[in-house]
């Protein structure tokens, strides 16, 4: 549920924006590419979103279709335009964002109205972003998904601190408090747990975050690889080498394949390897929805690292 719009990415790597000549159309949107990264892995899988009235939002729906993605919750807002996001590529770890969602983006006037209740309520997992709390309507429309949960199993909360997308960032850390206190499962990274949580190392950020009401706190470590805490379970899974060509996609390969897990039932360290794999994957591709790996991709990677 959250974000979505068409990503324009470089075909030129290591070029400023001023001097890019061409770009791929992709699909986009962090919660976006997490259902479809689910998808390619056998999920089903549909996203709670809305588009604007043009061209690009028929492209949203299409591409949805196409990755096998449930685009009936997809709205139209009728005066708003269909995000986009530009970056640019320096890796292995600079890939500047450039976000096209003003004055507003469609996704942030998700209302409470929109929300398919029964189908939140009843799914195997839900999966909302710190994006969402950024603004109304889509603020209380994400904290009432949660609630309509119950704290029912897997409801995650992916931090996704995105700065530029609060009108005012410091409303960032009780707003996080409060939907932490309704998930069942955290994500993020060091600097996104750092916006919830007082707290020092990993391991720290992670603990609060079980403190706050999450049953699963994931820590991603970049370079680093990625810390899962569970009450009575720690698990480390080591970065895996591959020769980076954009980052920005990473984390929702992450993020799909972490789906993939919890719902299958498998243990925690088979889990967190699985999606640290899905993720390394990605990060060796140009794309982010439209590169999403299949589990088979997966599992040979697994072997081969």
């Amino acid at each position: 549920m959250g974000r979505v719009g068409v990503d324009l990415y470089p075909e030129q790597i290591g070029v400023r924006l001023a001097d890019v000549r061409s770009f791929r159309k992709m699909l986009g949107g962090s919660p976006t590419n997490v259902a479809v990264a689910a998808a390619r892995l056998g999920r089903r899988s549909a996203v709670v979103t809305k588009v604007g009235a043009d061209g690009f939002g028929e492209y949203v729906r299409s591409a949805l279709a196409g990755f096998g993605v449930d685009a009936s919750f997809v709205g139209t807002d009728a005066t708003l335009r269909t995000p986009l996001a530009f970056c640019e590529i320096f890796p292995p770890d600079e890939f500047p964002l450039l976000f096209y969602r003003e004055p507003s983006a469609p996704d942030i006037q998700l209302e409470e109205g929109d929300l398919p209740r029964e189908e939140i309520g009843s799914a195997g997992l839900v999966w909302v972003t710190g994006t969402g709390l950024s603004a109304e309507p889509s603020r209380s429309s994400t904290l009432e998904a949660l609630r309509l949960r119950g704290r029912r199993h897997h409801t995650v909360l992916d931090l996704d601190f995105r700065p530029s997308l609060w009108e005012r960032p410091e409303e960032a850390p009780a707003l996080y408090r409060e939907a932490l206190g309704l998930a069942t499962v955290a994500v993020g990274n060091a600097a996104e747990a750092a916006v919830a949580v007082d707290a020092g190392s990993a391991r720290e950020a992670a603990a609060a975050l079980l403190e706050l009401g999450a049953e699963l706190a994931v820590v991603k470590l970049g370079a680093e690889g990625v810390l899962a805490v569970a009450a009575d379970e720690e698990v480390e899974a080591a970065p895996i080498t591959v020769e980076v060509v954009n980052g920005l996609g990473a984390g929702d390969a992450f993020g799909g394949a972490l789906c993939h897990g919890l719902l299958a039932g498998w243990e925690l360290e088979r889990t967190i390897r699985y999606a640290n794999a899905a993720g390394a994957l990605v990060a060796s591709r140009l794309g982010c929805a439209d590169d999403m790996p299949t589990s088979e991709e997966v599992e040979e990677l697994l072997c081969s690292a």
